[in-house]
């Protein structure tokens, strides 16, 4: 399963965000540490600075580096100079997209992509397309646009906006699956409906050949499905497997939004600052004896760690293991003791615990 980062093209087209060309190229180096199949920096006909980010990470990375481009000879010629590995060309898919955003008959629409694919080629870039709005099309028409243009390894559809769930979205992948080459099917989703990950893992279950996601779900309006996400609830749910580095997932994300100035609750999924921190005191006491007990998946899996902390919320069971671990043997009134010194200066991590037993507790 390939794996398509669009973090620095759909976060910087936010209204308000305008991220440096110094920015992107750092985040699209910690990206490729990753592993990555593409990384999507940006839309290289809207100016310099996309042409510079493409064309320096197209040189440095191991990932393909995609340019996106409208079905125009000035966008794909724009996407060749840059230097770009590949061109993903947009296609509308629906009516409404087609009509409002072209204006074209879908047979002209379709000269205008095999144009497009031709100048592409002409100029040595391997070629993808997008369909916008696809899974608001029926299930024929994105059939007919594989078989109109079976040389191009990857057609994406895009749930443009956010407006699909689990269920229709697997009925529309299912249909397009049994009659196309699965491996040849990409999908984008946002997260308007607060369904873009679950959309992404019904798509992965259905068994696609590739995904787009963003960092911390980064991107237009709502955002777009979230890589880590993606990635980390496949690796310990579904496991059918993306062949990115899992232990980099963390670090290189967090690096991401690090270099990007953008921040994350404490509570965000995967990477936020509190996910793996327990303070509480059935959890902490039974996560001593085995951390599974109160987590879906062992965060240093991907490169991530866990904080258990002691403090007013820490319980007898909890203090009874921290004075054992000690070596300070546990009685009534040991934990009693231990119980009112971490209320008083916790909360603090299981070595703040032992110092207090050292400095409180122990010889009493």
């Amino acid at each position: 399963m390939l794996l398509s980062d669009v973090t620095l093209r759909e976060g910087d087209q936010r209204p308000g965000t305008s991220y440096t060309a110094t920015q992107k190229i750092e985040a699209g180096r910690r990206l490729d540490d990753l592993g990555l199949a593409f990384v999507q920096p940006g839309f290289p006909a809207t100016g310099e600075k996309d042409r510079r980010v493409i064309g320096t990470l197209a040189g440095e990375c191991s990932a393909d580096v995609v340019g996106l481009s409208r079905a125009k000879p000035s966008d794909v010629e724009a996407t060749a100079a840059a230097d770009a590995d590949v061109v993903d060309v947009i296609v509308p898919a629906s009516d409404a997209h087609r009509e409002h955003m072209i204006g074209k008959p879908r047979e002209d629409v379709h000269g205008m992509v095999e144009e497009a694919i031709d100048l592409a080629r002409d100029h040595g870039l391997a070629v993808h397309l997008t369909l916008t709005d696809a899974f608001r099309a029926d299930a024929g028409t994105l059939i007919d646009a594989y078989e109109r243009y079976p040389d191009v390894p990857r057609v994406t559809l895009a749930d443009t906006v956010g407006a699909k769930t689990p269920p229709s979205v697997t009925r529309t992948l299912e249909a397009v699956t049994d009659a196309v080459d699965p491996s040849r099917v990409g999908v984008h989703f946002h997260d308007d409906l607060g369904v873009a990950t679950a959309n992404t893992l019904a798509a992965v279950a259905v068994g696609v050949g590739k995904v787009d996601a963003s960092v911390a779900s980064i991107g237009e309006r709502a955002g777009n499905a979230a890589l880590e996400e993606v990635v980390v609830a496949d690796a310990t749910d579904q496991g059918i497997g993306f062949d990115v580095d899992l232990r980099e997932l963390v670090p290189a994300c967090r690096a991401v939004l690090d270099v990007l100035d953008e921040t994350v609750p404490e509570d965000k999924p995967v990477l936020g600052s509190g996910v793996f921190e327990h303070e509480s005191g059935l959890h902490t006491a039974a996560m001593l004896s085995d951390p599974a007990a109160f987590e879906p998946f062992d965060p240093a899996r991907f490169g991530g760690e866990r904080r258990l902390l002691f403090g007013e919320q820490t319980g007898v069971g909890a203090a009874g293991v921290l004075l054992d671990r000690a070596g300070v043997t546990p009685s009534e009134d040991r934990c009693r003791r231990l119980l009112d010194v971490l209320a008083e200066h916790g909360p603090v991590d299981a070595d703040g615990a032992t110092d207090l037993i050292d400095d409180h507790v122990r010889g009493e």
